[in-house]
């Protein structure tokens, strides 16, 4: 009976370490989506206003999708040019192969760097995840999601990369931008079910 009991408390225990952690992701998220929506309102160039703001749609927060990735520096790694979809290109260089353990699989992921010093120095360790994913095209937007990460983000070999907090390029939205195109090497073959889903307001064509 004493047994009985003491695994009663242990599984109560458990669940109450759940539900806190659940909640208290619920609240990160929530932050950060308050923050995203904010960004578009704060940038001159934003394709969306106020009032688009209401047809972004997102998957429920989900902790689970926070992934605790071990990270390998690239070894000589040479620029290249990244493809955008209105045909114009990018420069990049890799700079971390990240793999990433979700439930029985190992996800391997490429995070690249612009290697052009950006005007704004808060932005000089900004690495960049692009990526496909299954849900593309159907709650997903079709061109793929990305992530924005930091190289400061490393620590002892080691990186969180939460998929909640993918987002959609701004050609999900409008005409008339440069959106890189995910290189092949990140197209992953289990449908991230997180992060942003299909942009739910009207498609904005550019003028002329």
């Amino acid at each position: 009976m004493r047994s009985f009991s003491l695994l009663l408390v242990w599984i109560f225990l458990i669940q109450c370490a759940g539900t806190k952690q659940m909640v208290s992701y619920d609240h990160e998220f929530s932050e950060y989506i308050k923050q995203y929506k904010t960004g578009f309102l704060a940038n001159p160039r934003s394709p969306l206003g106020q009032d688009d703001l209401k047809h972004l749609d997102f998957f429920s927060a989900n902790p689970d999708w926070k992934l605790r990735c071990d990270c390998e520096t690239a070894k000589n790694p040479t620029p290249f040019e990244m493809p955008t979809y209105s045909g114009v290109t990018r420069t990049y260089i890799l700079h971390t192969i990240a793999r990433c353990p979700f439930n029985d699989k190992t996800m391997v992921l490429h995070l690249y760097k612009n290697i052009h010093q950006p005007i704004n120095p808060l932005y000089k360790n900004n690495l960049f995840l692009p990526f496909k994913d299954p849900t593309n095209g159907e709650e997903t937007y079709g061109g793929g999601r990305y992530i924005n990460l930091l190289v400061t983000d490393i620590h002892e070999g080691k990186i969180t990369i939460d998929f909640n907090k993918s987002y959609n390029p701004w050609c999900a939205y409008s005409d008339g931008f440069n959106c890189p195109i995910p290189p092949k090497e990140n197209n992953i073959d289990i449908p991230i079910k997180s992060g942003e889903k299909n942009f739910k307001g009207q498609y904005k064509k550019s003028a002329g």
